[in-house]
């Protein structure tokens, strides 16, 4: 049966298990102890939250492919108090410089009870105030959330992912991980493929003047 990890990632740690390139970071090879998995998706060193592994190939493209519309839910503390403008920008889509984002699930929310400290923690400004956002997307880009909160005045200091799908934070510290019983892995099919781009027709080519 194929495997797959749910794992809180801290602050500073890096999304795979050599450090490559990354000088210092810490790794996935810090906290997980389990061989052949590789994760699905990835956060950024300087993100937290929810970090999905799996070690089979079928399941990590599945959850991955834009075209299956996974859900993936952030906590967002950002500078600044969003405007209801703000908001339907993010919920409308964003124009980033590689094209306008799908639409969001965006709304204001109250701190995360619990929230659990960050090292080093976020810098603060006296004279400006923060807040919380809940924002879900579906789609993938490199800092894309970070990149979409900062296009509507709102920088991004701290950003959680608390959700993919179905599958939250709930009752993982940071750092800590879990193997997905059978109950969790109903949301997976047995057989999943990245569906293969449609070729155009050789009609359209020939339009085009491609022989």
């Amino acid at each position: 049966m194929p495997l797959l990890l749910l794992f809180h990632k801290p602050f500073g740690v890096i999304s795979q298990f050599t450090t490559g390139s990354n000088g210092n970071h810490r790794t996935l090879a810090d906290y997980i102890d389990v061989p052949g998995v590789y994760p699905a998706g990835r956060l950024d060193a300087d993100s937290e939250g929810l970090l999905v592994l799996t070690d089979h190939g079928p399941w990590q493209a599945h959850i991955t492919h834009p075209h299956h519309g996974w859900m993936k839910t952030y906590w967002v503390q950002v500078e600044g108090i969003p405007g209801e403008k703000a908001l339907n920008q993010l919920r409308d889509g964003v124009v980033l410089n590689d094209g306008k984002t799908r639409p969001a699930q965006a709304q204001q929310m109250e701190e995360p009870p619990h929230l659990w400290a960050r090292e080093p923690p976020i810098r603060y400004r006296a004279a400006i105030p923060t807040s919380w956002l809940s924002i879900s997307i579906s789609e993938g880009r490199n800092r894309q959330v970070r990149r979409m909160t900062a296009a509507v005045g709102l920088p991004t200091l701290r950003l959680i992912r608390f959700a993919v799908g179905g599958w939250t934070l709930d009752g993982l510290s940071p750092g800590e991980y879990r193997i997905a019983d059978s109950a969790m892995l109903s949301s997976l099919p047995t057989s999943s493929a990245v569906p293969a781009k449609r070729k155009r027709p050789s009609s359209t080519l020939a339009r085009r003047g491609k022989y």
